[in-house]
């Protein structure tokens, strides 16, 4: 598993129509030491995902055009869906989190948000995806 010191140099893509929550978290994301980038909507983050293959996105599930729902659709007809997601989004219907989870992202935050409870997530996102995946263990004898 990589130090945390080394997830924090680590980009991160934040997806989200809204300028001021953009704002606030690449804000908090840089404060926090972990290099930010933003897309407005479905279509560009799907574009900035392929250049830029960032280490975690942070997705908005209400964005025009192409919403969080079919990009993470797409992410997974991609090839895409490695990449560490969170949903962060003012939809917290449990509907709407069985859906994301379905879809593969692997966190889901509730807008309004804490800003310690945001970052801790985000290292907890990297963290896990930087985890060598185990070998499984050797079969055991079974004595007839």
């Amino acid at each position: 598993m990589q130090p945390l010191a080394d997830l924090k140099n680590l980009r991160v893509l934040v997806a989200d129509d809204d300028p001021a929550i953009v704002e606030l978290v690449t804000a908090r994301l840089d404060l926090a030491g972990y290099r930010s980038c933003h897309a407005r909507n479905g279509f560009e983050c799907m574009k900035r995902m392929s250049e830029l293959r960032p280490a975690a996105l942070i997705l908005d599930i209400n964005m025009p055009g192409r919403d969080g729902f079919e990009v993470l659709r797409l992410m997974g007809a991609t090839g895409v869906a490695k990449t560490p997601t969170m949903v962060l989004t003012a939809r917290n219907q449990p509907d709407d989190v069985r859906r994301a989870i379905s879809l593969g992202a692997r966190d889901y935050l509730a807008k309004p948000f804490n800003d310690a409870q945001l970052l801790m997530r985000v290292a907890r996102l990297l963290r896990k995806a930087s985890a060598p995946i185990a070998a499984p263990p050797p079969p055991q004898a079974v004595a007839i």
